[in-house]
């Protein structure tokens, strides 16, 4: 069954109490959702493996660690999960990059794709399946389906706020992936907007209406 960790790390919640706050401007919460995104994928890749490498320091030859050739890939879905994949980056820069677009059916409120476009090497890659909001969780089912039928196998799933619905739709579907979240919020409202939420993560990183 997915595991759901909500990261409870000072600086997170700290940068999350401005990402909430209406008052923050567009630059400014740019900014504090790409420190966000590099703050988690710190979380999110302390399991990576290790192999030991000698290492010339200017005093003599020591024995280290480096990551033992683990291939990563990043998967925004556009066009919100844009504002997290550059502070993954600057954690990770050799990681490949993916993009999958979706759009919200406004009468059925499911999830549409309208472009992918994925790492030739993707079933190679631990990949991590990014956007800023899990609402109704119909976005997210939808990415991570589209990123299985193109090869991959392990996948995690990272987002800045998330539903209980969303956390429960993504687990049913998709049992294997395991959730990660800045914070847990109360509901879904009668537009399925989370509450007490952030607004629409997309119009607040583009200053977009």
């Amino acid at each position: 069954m997915s595991k759901v960790q909500v990261m409870d790390h000072p600086l997170i919640q700290h940068k999350m109490s401005y990402i909430r706050d209406e008052n923050t401007s567009t630059k400014e919460f740019r900014e504090l959702v790409d420190e966000v995104g590099m703050l988690m994928a710190y979380e999110v890749t302390r399991d990576l493996t290790l192999e030991d490498v000698s290492v010339q320091t200017p005093v003599q030859e020591t024995t280290a660690k480096r990551l033992s050739g683990k291939k990563l890939g990043i998967v925004p879905i556009l066009r919100a999960g844009l504002g997290m994949q550059d502070g993954i980056l600057k954690l990770i820069p050799s990681a490949r990059v993916g993009h999958i677009g979706l759009y919200r059916d406004p009468e059925t409120l499911e999830a549409v794709e309208y472009y992918a476009k994925f790492p030739g090497d993707i079933e190679e890659r631990d990949i991590f399946v990014i956007d800023p909001m899990l609402a109704t969780g119909a976005s997210a089912v939808e990415a991570i389906t589209a990123v299985k039928k193109h090869g991959a196998t392990k996948i995690r799933f990272i987002c800045l706020i998330a539903a209980p619905e969303g956390v429960e739709v993504l687990k049913e579907a998709h049992p294997d992936v395991d959730i990660y979240i800045a914070a847990l919020d109360d509901k879904l409202n009668e537009k399925s907007y989370i509450v007490p939420g952030l607004g629409d993560a997309g119009d607040r990183l583009f200053g977009t209406r």
